[in-house]
């Protein structure tokens, strides 16, 4: 598997989330990568509070964390369905595990993941301090490590057909139509609907249209100018008015509203 992504797709203004927070990717242990996308490690220490905005993949996350006015806790959070916000402030940590879209089945096989999306679950039997208390970090990766290894996942054909879906969806910007796609690797669309329901937790319609989310957001911050058009129809959509209804929906702003912030008076 490869280093841990150095995109920011999802963050909403990751250059403002940069500023307050201390963020870093990690690489699991070997055995784990097929099945992690990476663990992400945030601390902070704010004089004043400060809101982080994030747009979810379809990944399943497992999260140690530990809030200024909270005792630790672990938690499985699901894929979310709409913008996540978390309010910062004083001095915290979080720890955490981010799945392959699929790969979180075979850690936990007795149910399928769309029983988990739009969920945040304590892990009462779980103790975050191992993963939350040492100033190394190199100590907490390992700690995640073996958290992880403790589970025991077991090979399963069926998570590795649903991690591979995916990341074809992710790559590739001409697959729009889930019918489509679907004929493309041999399979009814119910079939592969009930793949994604039982292993990534969300449909695949809801992939394709999340990912496309995730470039605009990230074209919005990084280009002077974005031609909304040229993207819609980059992107699949009929019009533009559909992605800024998709992208409106999401975060909360139309896209040439938040290319302004994201980029300054010049963005369009």
């Amino acid at each position: 598997m490869a280093a841990p992504r150095r995109d920011t797709r999802g963050i909403v203004d990751a250059a403002e989330l940069f500023a307050h927070v201390d963020f870093r990717r990690r690489e699991p242990a070997e055995p784990l990568r097929p099945y992690l996308e990476h663990y992400w490690l945030i601390d902070w220490d704010l004089p004043q509070p400060y809101a982080s905005h994030v747009v979810p993949h379809p990944s399943v996350n497992v999260v140690f964390q530990t809030y200024a006015d909270q005792e630790p806790f672990a938690e499985v959070a699901g894929i979310g369905l709409g913008l996540f916000t978390q309010k910062l402030e004083g001095r915290g940590r979080v720890c955490g595990i981010q799945f392959r879209p699929g790969g979180y089945r075979p850690f936990a096989p007795d149910r399928p993941v769309s029983e988990w999306t739009g969920r945040r679950v304590r892990l009462p039997d779980t103790d975050p301090a191992p993963v939350l208390t040492p100033d190394d970090e190199d100590a907490r990766v390992a700690a995640l490590d073996a958290f992880l290894l403790s589970l025991d996942p077991r090979p399963d054909p069926q998570a590795d057909l649903a991690m591979a879906l995916v990341d074809r969806i992710r790559a590739d910007r001409t697959i729009r139509r889930v019918a489509d796609f679907a004929a493309a690797e041999g399979m009814s669309v119910r079939l592969l609907q009930r793949l994604f329901a039982a292993y990534v937790g969300v449909g695949p319609k809801w992939v394709i249209l999340r990912y496309r989310i995730h470039e605009a957001l990230e074209r919005a911050e990084t280009e002077h100018a974005v031609d909304w058009a040229a993207l819609a129809a980059d992107l699949g959509y009929a019009d533009q008015a559909h992605l800024v209804r998709d992208f409106t929906a999401t975060v909360g702003v139309p896209p040439t509203a938040y290319a302004t912030k994201a980029s300054g008076p010049a963005a369009t």
